[in-house]
């Protein structure tokens, strides 16, 4: 099987890259941006582009897009032209293909005001459902580890997400959840897992923008 993946500088593409080229599947990367990770550097917008990438494709993970950090860097053209226009350029083009599957990373955005609780309200629970829940089903642990470090959990979380759908129905055991970053915090050890040590810290337009949690006019 032959994988395209989309947006394959990013961080979440560049994990995809990393993590399949260990498979016995054959992936292709393409960004806007030259890395290591891409093979084919061109735009979502390119038509033309998108034909070449999709060449011999059998599947497509599409992970290309500009989201919350980029909204000080790009205008709201540039956000329909590559979240709309190249999401369609990939879509019809995978049909042409015969592409067999497609999977589309979404936006958190999706979820609109359910991410952004009233004051002294729980976090948002992000489920299918979207069905609000209460704090403390984070695991109880935590607080010693913490105290223990002289760490704070933030006063309020804005929102959770629950992978109980994809353990459920994919059985799907992740290795990397938040049980096992208090191991390692209490073990001494990076809260990091390897493959987020190996891919870093991406900056969002460094040359023209100050770093921080999201791009601001320096």
């Amino acid at each position: 099987m032959k994988i395209l993946i989309t947006g394959s500088a990013g961080h979440l593409g560049e994990a995809l890259m990393r993590t399949l080229e260990q498979s016995p599947y054959d992936v292709i990367g393409t960004d806007l941006k030259e890395s290591a990770f891409t093979d084919k550097v061109g735009s979502m917008v390119d038509r033309d582009h998108i034909k070449q990438c999709m060449k011999g494709i059998d599947a497509v993970i599409h992970t290309a897009t500009l989201h919350k950090p980029h909204i000080a860097t790009h205008s709201k053209q540039a956000f329909i032209d590559t979240n709309i226009t190249g999401t369609l350029n990939l879509l019809e083009e995978a049909v042409k293909e015969g592409v067999t599957s497609f999977v589309f990373t979404s936006t958190t955005s999706t979820f609109g005001y359910a991410l952004t609780p009233a004051k002294g309200e729980p976090a948002a629970w992000i489920t299918e459902e979207v069905a609000p829940s209460a704090l403390a089903r984070l695991i109880p642990e935590y607080k010693t580890i913490y105290n223990k470090l002289g760490w704070k959990m933030f006063p309020s979380l804005d929102r959770v997400y629950v992978n109980e759908l994809a353990r459920t129905e994919l059985d799907w055991k992740p290795k990397y959840d938040f049980a096992s970053i208090l191991n390692r915090l209490d073990a001494g050890e990076t809260p990091m897992s390897p493959l987020a040590l190996l891919i870093g810290k991406k900056g969002y337009h460094a040359e023209k923008f100050s770093e921080g949690p999201y791009p601001v006019e320096g």
